[in-house]
């Protein structure tokens, strides 16, 4: 029932921003849409999910938000110079590297492999269970990984061991 009501609430809001309608008729048909899709497809949304907020990792997000976004840059940059650059194959020297993350929990794993695909240059190619491949455009790049981004989303989302 929770995870209907969820996905009823989360659908709703999103129908409301995109619609842009707010009159009687388009609210109605917009609840009564979102009620049917909620009913019938509801624990798709959350199946198997166990939701546990804790404030370290919420804290922890936020903190570690700014430093992504900053590597996200520096790597644009990077890769902007690279592709402008009349040697480019020369700077160029893709690998697709192998590595074990120490990372335990499942979200954390999700947000290291998005974090590596959203920073240029970087492409998380699979994971599984513990083990990544990534494919990423320079040797400095591969050889960055996993690095400083593991250390930080470990800090943040992972349990504190004792």
């Amino acid at each position: 029932m929770k995870a209907k009501f969820a996905a009823f609430v989360i659908m709703l809001i999103f129908w409301v921003i995109l619609s842009g309608m707010f009159d009687a008729f388009h609210l109605t048909l917009g609840v009564i849409s979102c009620l049917l899709v909620a009913h019938f497809s509801g624990k798709m949304l959350f199946e198997g999910l166990r939701v546990e907020v804790r404030a370290r990792q919420i804290l922890g997000m936020l903190a570690y938000g700014p430093w992504l976004l900053w590597e996200i840059v520096l790597s644009s940059l990077q890769v902007t110079y690279i592709v402008l650059h009349p040697q480019m194959l020369d700077k160029m020297d893709p690998q697709l590297i192998r590595f074990k993350t120490k990372l335990k929990s499942t979200f954390a794993r999700v947000t290291f492999s998005q974090s590596i695909t959203l920073t240029p240059g970087t492409i998380t190619v699979s994971v599984h269970d513990d083990e990544m491949t990534v494919y990423a455009l320079t040797r400095s790049a591969a050889d960055s990984l996993p690095g400083e981004m593991e250390k930080r989303i470990a800090r943040a989302l992972e349990p504190e061991q004792t």
